[in-house]
């Protein structure tokens, strides 16, 4: 007689859940950051301020709310640096080099950061795991190839920066006791640095904000940015470094179907193949295999 199957575990369907939710806000807040960058309604200081202050004050309120309880200073102002750093250097990125450059670097910067962190703290991926990043890395160059010529030397630094920032600020997040109240803090402590390189900004004559900027901006720094970011620091409490690095491959794919539905980007037979190969990438490394039903 065979055993029951067993039901889905509910910390496992949280983590699911969470994860997805997250890869939604990011894929949805790359297509605001391009539109508003992109489109020249505003520069990369302003933008970089509405957003972190957006969202630090969408968090302060949910943290007020759900009591939650504030991180350790050193912890706090660490998290910080590492937001701040990402997003001014994505928003910096992204006014020199394509998308498709910047989303390669990005993601691939990622990778080598939680990966090797991971390595470094422990963690031994199995063959299917690398198999499985090696599988979403081909994607990805497949999606993003066209955009591999000659990128622009500083834009590219940039955005390692920017993807290095965004590897320790999701390894940081881990360690945090509560996520809003872990973000809010970090968002809140971005601020005044964000408030700093936008007087950089004005004293060198390279600022510029129209409402339709400042638009997009907010509902990136409330919604994608803020509330994303605290539904990730959930998720990564049932993720390993290697699973965590390995799903965020997903937001470029996402995004780019994002751009054919609402910015009209032309779909291709590229994209289609991309998108296949990232997500079975993902698939393959970060899903567990089920357990063989044993007779009773």
């Amino acid at each position: 007689m065979m055993s029951e199957p067993a039901r889905p575990n509910p910390s496992t369907l949280r983590t699911l859940t969470l994860t997805a939710l997250a890869l939604l806000c990011f894929a949805a807040n790359s297509l605001l950051c391009r539109a508003a960058l992109a489109g020249g309604h505003t520069d990369a200081a302003s933008f970089t301020l509405v957003r972190l202050a957006s969202g630090a004050v969408v968090l302060a309120i949910l943290a007020r709310v759900r009591r939650s309880p504030s991180p350790p200073s050193a912890l706090a102002w660490g998290s910080a640096l590492a937001l701040f750093a990402y997003a001014i250097g994505f928003s910096l990125a992204y006014v020199r080099i394509a998308a498709g450059v910047g989303a390669l670097i990005l993601f691939a910067s990622v990778q080598f950061t939680m990966i090797g962190a991971g390595l470094f703290g422990g963690e031994r991926p199995r063959v299917r795991e690398w198999l499985g990043l090696a599988v979403s890395m081909a994607g990805l160059i497949v999606l993003t190839r066209p955009g591999l010529t000659s990128p622009d030397p500083l834009g590219a630094a940039l955005m390692v920066s920017a993807g290095l920032s965004w590897g320790v600020y999701s390894l940081r997040g881990r360690r945090s006791a509560d996520a809003v109240g872990g973000n809010a803090a970090s968002f809140a402590r971005a601020v005044p640095l964000a408030i700093l390189a936008t007087i950089i900004a004005i004293v060198l004559g390279a600022t510029h904000l129209e409402l339709r900027g400042a638009g997009l901006a907010l509902l990136s720094g409330s919604i994608t940015s803020g509330l994303g970011y605290a539904i990730w620091y959930a998720a990564l409490r049932g993720l390993t470094a290697t699973r965590a690095a390995v799903v965020q491959l997903a937001v470029p794919v996402v995004s780019a179907a994002g751009g054919v539905l609402v910015l009209g980007e032309q779909f291709s037979a590229r994209l289609g193949l991309a998108g296949i190969l990232i997500l079975g990438g993902i698939g393959l490394a970060a899903l567990r295999p089920r357990r063989r039903l044993n007779p009773s």
